[in-house]
């Protein structure tokens, strides 16, 4: 459980997408209020989502070989091959001439955002088909030890690192912190099929390859 639930939560942090929102958030007036507001959504929702997860299911995960555990095994095959079909399509685009995408509502009045506009945003990014593979993967555990709930928070945390290491940057180095961000999107910019192409085929192989081979013994 700990290692699917550390390489779930490495792909959620390094997903292009919300990280961009984040970027844009924290580099605006007041960036750094709204940050931490924007942290603390994305970890509410991701806390939230797993407590549920584990009341629903009782702490009793189903029997191995039974129809909940094979049902549990089928979801997250289904998800790896929807990131592998994702990362097979990215790479077809590579290199086209991308079709120029109306500026979202928020982020023209990104300044005058709230904090708690902010942290209201997080869960609207957050990559759910991500979290639904850690849910699976969480349903299958039995958390019988302190090893357990860590693992469980180390998901969270792992899934939020990226964007602390940046919150505490801008914190600390409000100076350059702006450059860094500019450039950092910049980079995303010009490199979000890359890495949502490598992101998308490691997990979604890894998920495929693991659930088939439970199902098989």
């Amino acid at each position: 459980m700990i290692l699917d639930l550390l390489l779930i939560g490495l792909v959620i942090t390094l997903e292009p997408i919300p990280l961009t929102a984040f970027i844009l958030v924290l580099a605006s007036k007041g960036g750094v209020r709204k940050g931490a507001a924007f942290i603390f959504g994305w970890l509410l929702s991701l806390a939230i989502v797993v407590a549920g997860t584990v009341l629903i299911t009782g702490n009793k995960p189903p029997k191995p070989s039974t129809a909940p555990s094979l049902a549990a095994l089928a979801v997250k095959i289904a998800i790896g091959v929807v990131l592998v079909l994702i990362a097979v399509r990215q790479w077809r685009k590579m290199g086209k001439p991308k079709k120029p995408k109306k500026t979202p509502k928020w982020q023209t009045g990104i300044d005058n955002m709230s904090p708690w506009y902010a942290m209201g945003l997080a869960p609207l990014t957050q990559p759910w088909g991500l979290v639904a593979a850690g849910v699976a993967t969480i349903v299958e555990a039995k958390l019988s030890s302190w090893q357990s709930y860590i693992a469980l928070f180390l998901f969270c945390l792992v899934a939020t690192a990226i964007y602390l290491t940046m919150e505490l940057y801008a914190g600390f180095r409000p100076e350059k912190s702006q450059a860094f961000l500019t450039s950092t999107r910049a980079w995303i910019d010009t490199h979000t099929d890359q890495v949502i192409i490598v992101v998308s085929l490691v997990l979604g192989f890894w998920l495929v390859g693991k659930s088939i081979y439970l199902v098989v013994t």
